[in-house]
């Protein structure tokens, strides 16, 4: 569940080097698991409590702005995908979940279920490989 927070990161990054296991991809799925509930608990958190200031900052000027000229030169499928590989990459690796589930919850229409089969094998992926190096 570590693996997920920003804050201890490093700290689980750490006890699965120290750990060492003698199965990786174990290792791997039950430490994706365990990264999947705290990704769970971001994303019902956000969803919850954050949606009136979704909804502002959507409205806001600046943003305004920003998501105009971005239509105007990339095209729907593409910002889409951008957005996904993008919180991809944060959730996968052991940088702050928070950012990519934030971004998924927050500024996609992704649905709970959809989401932990992501972040199940995103956090699975990213713990396997840790555990590789």
């Amino acid at each position: 569940m570590l693996f997920a927070f920003g804050f201890t990161a490093p700290f689980s990054v750490g006890f699965f080097i120290s750990l060492n296991p003698s199965n990786i991809w174990i290792a791997g799925l039950i430490g994706g698991l365990g990264a999947l509930v705290s990704d769970l608990i971001i994303f019902h958190t956000i969803k919850l409590s954050f949606e009136d200031e979704f909804k502002k900052l959507r409205n806001s000027r600046s943003i305004v702005r920003i998501m105009n000229l971005f239509e105007r030169s990339v095209n729907e499928k593409i910002k889409v995908y951008l957005m996904y590989a993008f919180a991809g990459i944060l959730i996968a690796s052991p940088l702050p979940d928070e950012a990519g589930v934030t971004m998924l919850a927050g500024l996609t229409k992704i649905s709970a279920k959809n989401l932990a089969i992501t972040s199940f094998l995103l956090n699975t992926l990213g713990i396997i490989v840790i555990l590789m190096i």
